[in-house]
């Protein structure tokens, strides 16, 4: 009895003395570790703001260029593009919304002044013209914003920021295609777009 005794007595004191060492490596609060941030607490860069504002700027003249090409386009692929910058830039434009009130960053209520200008521009076309003009300024405009989306979406440590990029990249990429399947895309977009990637 006395030895089992002696070895029970062991025993406890040898797990006492090994939960002891195991706590001294575990983290403290004021190890220098710090504890999960909540999702979108992370700083906001420069480029997280400009893509913000991109992203409501789009909305701001894509939505009405949409609309155009319900009354405006003489081609179903063009009216069905149409349709797709309605859907895709509403629920964006939500989203970016949220986004800037949650981060505390201002956005503008008003598409710049060149934007407002195909706006303009599309408004006063009717027919094929229309279909060549939504096509040459929405495509080019979408192929530009794609690589701001892909700088977003690789380096932000925002995780609002980088949800809407995700979200961005996929909408944009649909829109891409739907002018794609026009047929209308033409070789001079293309380079102009190829022309404004930074070297």
């Amino acid at each position: 009895m006395a030895v089992v005794a002696a070895a029970t007595a062991w025993l406890s004191l040898r797990n006492s003395s090994a939960d002891e060492a195991d706590s001294t490596n575990l983290p403290t609060t004021n190890s220098g570790l710090s504890a999960p941030q909540a999702p979108g607490s992370d700083a906001v860069t420069p480029l997280d703001k400009t893509f913000l504002t991109k992203v409501r700027q789009a909305g701001l003249w894509e939505i009405p260029a949409g609309r155009l090409a319900q009354t405006n386009a003489s081609s179903e692929a063009i009216k069905r593009a149409g349709l797709h910058l309605l859907d895709g830039h509403s629920k964006l434009d939500q989203l970016v919304r949220e986004d800037s009130e949650a981060l505390h960053v201002p956005i503008p209520d008003q598409a710049t002044t060149e934007q407002q200008g195909w706006v303009e521009q599309l408004r006063n076309a009717r027919g094929s013209a229309f279909d060549q003009l939504f096509v040459d300024l929405l495509r080019a405009s979408h192929g530009k914003v794609f690589i701001t989306i892909g700088e977003v979406r690789a380096s932000t440590k925002n995780s609002l920021v980088r949800r809407l990029a995700t979200q961005a990249n996929t909408t944009v990429q649909d829109h891409m295609d739907v002018l794609e399947d026009t047929g209308l895309v033409t070789d001079s977009t293309l380079d102009g777009v190829a022309s404004s990637i930074p070297k």
